[in-house]
């Protein structure tokens, strides 16, 4: 089974002969293999054929990087969309399509920084009409890019507009219906509609919009939050006969708990997320700069002592 069939059965919900892993992001690299993947903003001084040399050569490198870390799923990151098409085409090719490749594919409204959060709900509540036909332009344009990202070989995307805060979405329940939810739902359907994959990302306190996350029907849902209480065991009981999951370890853990408590919470999330398939095992955010290596490669460790079935 290659680790692109893996990934699209897990993501479909079914079991493959492994649990599969990835992240949305590595943050590592630099400290765990020697550099770090390039970013758009590195190119900027270098002549076209430089460009497109150095683009092609970060590819084969991440290829190195994720092989190595057994990820089924490869996330393209921080380039141009140009650039992550050619990335997408290269990988793609030096590899026999082995892996599903990803990249950032949302377009909803998220939770705006800390001085706009407040003037953007007020805009909101006082102007639905252009709140609505903001959102409308936002997932036409998201939607033809997803497009030329499916042609190009990125077979799934990864919605990442982050919803929630600890204590809750960071609008009302009433508001995200009206305000998001079409709108993840048309990029979700679309998606399907061209043959790609959804995993819709968000972190915080998902449960009072649950069912409006799955009733978009995205393949999958990403981070399952346990810093805000999101618990795997019962959104697995609730909603795992719809829509896959991913992640649950504890991301706080990693980086200042115990040793017992960082595979405390990877036992937990592999035996909840786990059973009968539709399971894809991560951290509830990303192996972040700062984090232990150490600590990470714990989670990794983990994951090859437990991810057969």
């Amino acid at each position: 089974m290659t680790h692109k069939e893996r990934a699209i059965l897990a993501l479909t919900r079914q079991q493959p002969d492994y649990v599969p892993t990835f992240e949305l992001e590595y943050q590592l690299e630099d400290l765990v293999f020697g550099k770090s993947f390039l970013r758009q903003d590195d190119l900027k001084d270098m002549s076209s054929a430089e460009q497109e040399k150095t683009v092609l050569e970060n590819a084969e490198y991440m290829v190195k990087v994720y092989t190595e870390l057994g990820y089924s799923i490869i996330p393209i990151q921080y380039l141009s969309e140009e650039n992550t098409i050619k990335t997408a085409k290269h990988i793609n090719q030096i590899t026999n399509e082995q892996f599903l490749l990803t990249a950032h594919g949302d377009a909803t409204f998220a939770i705006p920084d800390g001085d706009g959060l407040v003037k953007f709900v007020y805009w909101l509540y006082d102007n639905p009409e252009d709140g609505l036909a903001e959102a409308k332009k936002r997932a036409d344009y998201g939607i033809e890019r997803n497009k030329r990202y499916i042609q190009a070989g990125i077979q799934s995307l990864i919605l990442c507009s982050d919803y929630c805060f600890n204590d809750g979405p960071f609008i009302s329940p009433a508001m995200f219906e009206e305000f998001i939810q079409p709108s993840l739902y048309r990029l979700c359907q679309s998606i399907r509609e061209e043959g790609g994959y959804s995993i819709k990302h968000t972190d915080g306190n998902i449960m009072p919009i649950l069912q409006m996350l799955v009733d978009c029907q995205p393949n999958a849902l990403h981070s399952l939050d346990p810093m805000a209480g999101v618990d795997i065991h019962k959104v697995k009981e609730m909603v795992g006969d719809k829509v896959a999951l991913c992640g649950n370890v504890h991301c706080a853990h990693l980086q200042t708990g115990t040793d017992e408590q960082v595979l405390e919470s990877c036992r937990y999330a592999m035996e909840s997320g786990k059973p009968n398939g539709g399971y894809i095992f991560c951290t509830s955010n990303i192996p972040f700069k700062g984090m232990p290596v150490e600590r990470y490669q714990m989670v990794l460790d983990f994951w090859n002592q437990h991810k057969y079935y």
